[in-house]
């Protein structure tokens, strides 16, 4: 009786958290007449983040190496802005990658416009077993997602240090959470940033600036349509559990889980409230409820886990029994 009644309340006591968690927004902190920076802010998520900004009365500016691609989407950026007459969209075309341009490029735009919230969306991803990869491509991949996000938010720290005031935000991938088939690159480098992101939470906690790590599942961007030309099957089989995102649906959840000052952000859904849940280890909780429901959680969600790894490596097993077959008939 004793133990059904605990049991009982258990699973109310979780359920009311992943309502609360998911369900109840909450107060957020206003972005009105703030200036937002974001990088890859050209196309897909930074595009989806720049856009959900506008549309809460922001001030926006993309940074992205093409300029044509950066004029075409501060002119769709602008169809969403909140108030025409004053908001300031606009565009840098700098190299995330090169710490002097970046650097330089990111105190030009604070200097015109104070840096309220920087966001890191600048990224890419190229898959392949890591013996098949060229280091041409893994050196672009580190250099992109590591580098290009460890010189902008250097160059930006001292800025919102000095204003005590500020929001950072770190996109890494559910890539960064579970090591991916094919992922030698892409997964070292999202790992890399989510523990860039750990650093920063305590580094900038005191001065009053706020953290969020956004660990996206699949989304349906240009960058994403790319590396499926050259996917390995394993790789493009194992990714299909998680389902794929829009870039605009991703980069509304960063801006409302940024302004929750939420650690983790992702989108809903089982594969990735698992992974984000079952993987938060030494990670900042963003509250008490999400303490409680991992702490409540993380026993069971680790036999989950187990039962996805024993799903890929049958699809990887199953992968190298068709292609040793095909050998066989060369």
């Amino acid at each position: 009786m004793f133990l059904g009644i605990t049991f009982v309340l258990i699973t109310l006591t979780i359920i009311i958290l992943i309502i609360k968690h998911f369900v109840y927004v909450g107060r957020l902190k206003t972005l009105e007449n703030k200036h937002v920076v974001i990088t890859g802010g050209s196309s897909g998520i930074g595009k989806g983040v720049a856009i959900e900004c506008a549309k809460r009365g922001a001030h926006v500016t993309i940074i992205a190496r093409n300029v044509i691609k950066l004029q075409e989407a501060v002119n769709e950026i602008k169809n969403f802005v909140k108030n025409k007459e004053v908001q300031k969209i606009k565009y840098e075309s700098a190299d995330v990658t090169n710490h002097a341009d970046i650097t330089e490029k990111i105190q030009s735009i604070d200097d015109n416009e104070p840096i309220y919230m920087f966001v890191n969306c600048a990224g890419m991803a190229l898959f392949a077993a890591l013996e098949n990869m060229s280091i041409t491509d893994i050196d672009t991949v580190v250099n992109l997602n590591l580098y290009g996000t460890v010189y902008p938010t250097r160059a930006v720290l001292p800025l919102l240090k000095s204003r005590q005031d500020g929001i950072i935000v770190i996109t890494s991938s559910q890539g960064g959470l579970l090591g991916v088939y094919g992922g030698g690159a892409y997964s070292t480098s999202k790992y890399a940033l989510r523990g860039l992101a750990e650093v920063l939470y305590f580094e900038t906690k005191s001065h009053n600036i706020s953290v969020t790590l956004a660990l996206p599942a699949d989304t349906d961007t240009p960058g994403f349509e790319n590396e499926e030309k050259t996917k390995p099957i394993e790789t493009r089989l194992i990714s299909e559990e998680g389902g794929l995102l829009k870039p605009n649906d991703v980069g509304t959840q960063i801006v409302i889980d940024a302004l929750r000052s939420r650690f983790y952000s992702y989108c809903v859904n089982p594969a990735t409230f698992c992974l984000s849940m079952s993987a938060a280890g030494m990670s900042p909780p963003s509250g008490y409820g999400e303490l409680i429901l991992q702490i409540l959680l993380l026993g069971p969600l680790r036999l989950i886990g187990f039962f996805y790894i024993k799903s890929f490596e049958r699809i990887i097993e199953k992968c190298k029994m068709q292609q040793d077959k095909e050998k066989k008939l060369l």
